[in-house]
């Protein structure tokens, strides 16, 4: 809205669904012999919509879910969406077909497959996803871009550049963080491995943990537990936490996008992570290192090494990224936005 590109957002509110949630889920059961998957049915998706009242006249949509709206589309409305990934990519790469009735999916994704179709534009966060779209469901790639997200932190409470220059001292203790309560597929037993490597070529380490709770955890000499830090009440807080990694590391076995590392970027904070799904959009060129999935846990510590071994290199590298923060923000997407809206070609996904 600032840039003057949106003019409204819909306030759909799932928790109003429970009690039908509830209903459609027993009675799915007692017709179909299946549970779950209300969220992409058509009760669901006319229950949710129905909660806002559109204004007269033509409609633009740009949608986050790849079955909203529901359908039928009015014939002045023009819909087009912004996906982290596909349903295809949700179902299958991350586990929630596991929770979903195979009836449901297959509902779903037909209708998501006519969404695409009919849609004006389809903007993916990272080329896994946009692949996805081209590949899965055979969508031509002249209406699919690759814009990446924006870090998810209230940019007018943030620190300034100047702040974010004031570096950590010492690589020592090196501080590993990272961010997200499913733990283990994002990569903390790797992660933990890392530090082993390290600690075993006589180097003083902590992994820093922001998200799942201490309990939950496994036990390692090197985890420092943090827990879950509410970034909309308890900003300050997540960014001295974030602010004092050194790297901050996301190592998933299966990712759409991976926000943390842009996060970190944000905030100054140079990233390690795995070159997977929609890792690397997350990470610009010269701000991070990306490792190969096969790479083993010595050679991620072979580079933070080399880094403890040369701290003037890490903080001349520490104040790169603080120069080109800008790149992560939702300012710069939303620009991005606008220049495909007007007919630029730059973000086009290509094989």
């Amino acid at each position: 809205q600032q840039a003057g590109f949106l003019t409204d957002g819909l306030p759909l509110d799932c928790d109003r669904l429970k009690q039908q949630r509830l209903l459609w889920n027993a009675g799915h059961w007692l017709t179909t012999g299946e549970y779950g998957g209300f969220q992409y049915s058509q009760t669901a998706l006319r229950s949710l919509f129905s909660q806002v009242t559109l204004p007269p006249g033509p409609v633009e949509f740009i949608s986050h879910f790849p079955l909203l709206p529901p359908r039928p589309w009015a014939a002045d409305w023009r819909v087009s969406y912004y996906l982290d990934a596909t349903l295809r990519q949700n179902f299958e790469d991350y586990g929630i077909g596991q929770r979903v009735s195979q009836r449901m999916q297959q509902q779903a994704l037909q209708q998501e497959t006519e969404n695409y179709r009919q849609a004006q534009s389809i903007i993916c966060m990272g080329r896994s996803g946009a692949r996805s779209v081209v590949e899965d469901y055979g969508i031509d790639p002249a209406k699919v871009h690759v814009i990446p997200g924006g870090a998810n932190l209230h940019e007018a409470h943030l620190p300034s550049a100047a702040e974010l220059g004031e570096q950590p001292t010492a690589l020592s203790p090196v501080r590993l963080g990272f961010i997200g309560k499913d733990w283990q597929r994002k990569g903390l037993p790797f992660l933990l491995a890392v530090a082993d490597e390290l600690q075993a070529r006589g180097i003083a380490v902590e992994v820093r943990v922001i998200g799942p709770r201490s309990a939950d955890l496994p036990d390692h000499p090197c985890l420092r537990p943090l827990g879950f830090i509410d970034k909309a009440t308890q900003l300050p807080l997540f960014v001295d936490q974030v602010r004092s990694f050194h790297f901050g590391c996301l190592f998933s076995s299966a990712e759409a996008f991976g926000i943390s590392n842009l996060e970190c970027i944000r905030l100054g904070v140079p990233v390690l992570a795995r070159r997977i799904g929609g890792i690397p959009e997350t990470v610009p060129a010269g701000l991070g290192h990306l490792f190969d999935p096969s790479d083993s846990a010595a050679a991620v510590a072979d580079v933070v090494e080399r880094y403890v071994d040369q701290p003037q290199t890490y903080h001349a590298w520490r104040s790169k990224v603080v120069a080109r923060v800008a790149e992560v923000t939702w300012a710069t997407t939303v620009q991005r936005f606008m220049q495909v809206w007007d007919g630029s070609q730059e973000f086009q996904y290509g094989p």
